[in-house]
C-alpha cells in the first residue's frame, strides 16, 4: 500500500492536509516534525509532505527538517513553512517579506509542470517570510505579486515547495495539486 508521511510543523491546516491526501485515496499519517525517524519510517512512506507552521526558519530554535527526510531520496512537498524549511536546509535563502501575505492571492505559473498547471490561479496565502533564492537544483515554478517564488521544483530530486496552501478550499486547484504529488 502506498503511504505518505506528513510532518507537522505547527500548521492550523495539518489535519486538513491529511484529509485531502486520504480523499486522493492514498493512506497517510500525521507526525510531529520531531517524531523519531524509526517511527515515521516504519510507515514505509513513498514520500513526505512538510506542513506549514507559525515559526520563521531562521529564528533560533525553529523547527527544522529531520536529516532522514532529506537523506531518504523520496519525493518531498513542502507547504508554506515546509517550503521555507526545505529552502533553508538545502542552501537557499528565506527572509522576512516586506508585507505579510494572508488571504486570497493569485499565482502565475512560470513553466508547465505536472504538479502545477500553466496559467494564473487563485490560492490562499498565509506567511510573513518568503523565498529570496531557491536552493541549488531548484527552479521557480510560480510567483505572486508578493512572492517572487510562490512555488519551486527540483524535478530531478522530486522535491516541490508551495508558498500557498493547496489543502484549503480557498485554493480551488489545490486538491488536484495534492493528487498530482501523491
Amino acid at each position: 500500500m502506498d503511504s505518505i508521511a506528513i510532518l507537522d510543523f505547527g500548521s492550523q491546516y495539518s489535519q486538513l492536509i491529511a484529509r485531502r491526501v486520504r480523499e486522493a485515496q492514498v493512506y497517510c499519517e500525521l507526525f510531529a516534525w520531531d517524531t523519531p525517524a524509526e517511527r515515521v519510517l516504519a510507515l514505509q512512506p513513498k514520500g513526505f509532505i512538510l506542513s506549514g507552521g507559525p515559526a520563521s526558519v531562521y529564528a533560533p530554535g525553529a523547527p527544522q527538517i529531520p536529516g532522514y527526510v532529506l537523506a531518504s531520496g523520496l519525493p518531498i512537498l513542502g507547504i508554506c513553512y515546509g517550503m521555507q524549511a526545505l529552502t533553508h536546509a538545502l542552501g537557499g535563502a528565506v527572509a522576512a517579506s516586506a508585507a505579510r501575505e494572508y488571504g486570497p492571492a493569485e499565482i502565475e505559473a512560470l513553466r508547465s509542470d505536472p504538479l502545477l498547471p500553466a496559467g494564473r490561479q487563485p490560492v490562499w496565502m498565509s506567511h510573513g517570510d518568503r523565498i529570496e533564492r531557491v536552493p541549488p537544483g531548484f527552479q521557480p515554478l510560480a510567483r505572486s505579486s508578493n512572492s517572487p517564488v510562490a512555488a519551486m521544483v527540483d524535478a530531478k530530486a522530486r522535491r516541490y515547495g508551495l508558498q500557498f496552501h493547496p489543502e484549503v478550499r480557498h485554493t480551488p486547484g489545490g486538491a488536484a495539486i495534492l493528487r498530482a504529488f501523491v
